[in-house]
């Protein structure tokens, strides 16, 4: 390659962040990498510099980019018909909602696109489900959640964030919650006591993601499913970022044999093409809606609910679950073996983990691996989440392990 040419191709990335730094709102802070394309656990940059994809879109890439029986699914489905609203019916509907739920052992889907999407429908359900169902008098119903969650960014979902970041300056916040610390069991069990019948739900992620990957005491989630069921509370799983095969299970609730009331879904659902998501629970629950009372123009389309469909039936093969357990702990070993004078804990399960820094930024170790080759990303400072699609080979993850040995050595 020239000189000139050279110039030119770095000019390109530059033209194209800049374009970006000029146009688009700032709400995000991108490592400077163009991608171009990408193909399973690897995609390419606009100057044809190759990376492993160590992130995955946060789990929205559980299969890798470009999955080939993903693609065949929404070609054929293209060739079709994409959109027709929630005003008629289409083939892949009824299939979607049926095979969902059955995945899930459930009864009933009410589709959305974005987890946000879902997480709101999930609060609207459960206040709904606690007026009608329960009793709680109009106006009164308290959704317990707890710290360090990250379940959207919405105003409502942002009223109960402790994350200044996401929170501050979109106020007045929506009344309705109360946030206790994660793991914290006797101050649930005292919380749902001071919230008496007034408690429609707790609102819960199996394992914190975008605090980093903080995976709860053992015991955790079984002993909120019992006070749940001791109390008439919805037990309601946001396994947006922990289901479909994550963490080594389909859902990271079944690790601890606990099936909640309601699952929110989204992310890994839409294989990486689609924002997909649903929240999936029983008759009893989902079935206080009625026509008029909640909907989504783009929820449940013909196009989602075909890659979704394939998604389900990947997921039924019980392939991508062993492929991350098997990696996972994998994974898990290697990061463990990183030197504690650099590195004060390792947290995880399956192939996801947070790896959280004695001194070391999480950007800066972020910036050192894109120039290796890996693609990872930070979180609250010293921080940083490893989330590979759960079709990358040992080698590949090797490969990776390898370089973020050498970043933090």
């Amino acid at each position: 390659m020239s000189l000139h040419d050279d110039v030119r191709t770095v000019r390109r990335t530059d033209e194209l962040r800049a374009l970006a730094a000029a146009h688009s709102a700032h709400n995000y802070h991108p490592l400077p990498v163009v991608i171009a394309q990408g193909e399973g656990a690897w995609v390419t940059d606009v100057e044809g510099r190759r990376y492993l994809d160590m992130l995955a879109a946060y789990s929205a890439l559980n299969f890798g980019h470009r999955h080939p029986r993903l693609v065949a699914a929404a070609r054929r489905q293209l060739d079709r018909v994409t959109l027709v609203s929630r005003a008629f019916e289409h083939d892949q509907f009824g299939p979607f909602c049926a095979e969902l739920a059955e995945l899930a052992d459930m009864e009933m889907v009410l589709p959305m696109n974005s987890g946000a999407e879902a997480v709101e429908t999930g609060i609207k359900t459960a206040r709904k489900w606690a007026y009608e169902v329960k009793g709680v008098p109009a106006d009164q119903a308290v959704i317990i959640t707890f710290e360090g969650n990250f379940h959207g960014r919405t105003t409502t979902i942002v009223s109960f964030s402790t994350d200044e970041d996401a929170r501050a300056s979109y106020g007045p916040y929506t009344p309705g919650f109360v946030v206790l610390p994660y793991g914290d069991l006797d101050a649930l069990s005292a919380a749902m006591d001071q919230a008496g019948s007034r408690c429609a739900a707790v609102l819960v992620e199996p394992i914190e993601g975008e605090a980093g990957v903080i995976v709860p005491p053992p015991g955790f989630l079984a002993r909120v499913r019992q006070l749940c069921t001791e109390r008439g509370v919805l037990m309601i799983a946001d396994e947006i970022q922990s289901g479909l095969g994550r963490t080594g299970a389909t859902f990271a609730c079944e690790q601890e044999d606990v099936r909640p009331d309601v699952y929110l879904l989204g992310k890994a659902l839409g294989g990486g093409i689609m924002p997909v998501s649903a929240v999936v629970s029983s008759r009893s629950v989902l079935g206080v809606f009625q026509p008029g009372q909640h909907g989504s123009t783009f929820g449940g389309n013909p196009l989602a609910c075909a890659i979704a469909r394939e998604v389900i039936a990947m997921l039924r093969t019980g392939e991508y679950q062993r492929r991350s357990a098997r990696l996972g702990a994998h994974m898990q070993a290697r990061l463990a073996a990183l030197p504690a004078a650099v590195v004060r804990e390792v947290r995880g399960r399956g192939l996801w983990a947070g790896v959280e820094f004695t001194e070391l930024s999480g950007r800066a170790v972020c910036e050192r691996l894109a120039e290796l080759g890996v693609l990872a990303k930070d979180t609250h400072g010293n921080t940083i989440r490893l989330a590979p699609p759960l079709v990358i080979s040992e080698s590949d993850l090797d490969w990776a392990l390898d370089r973020i040995e050498q970043a933090v050595g």
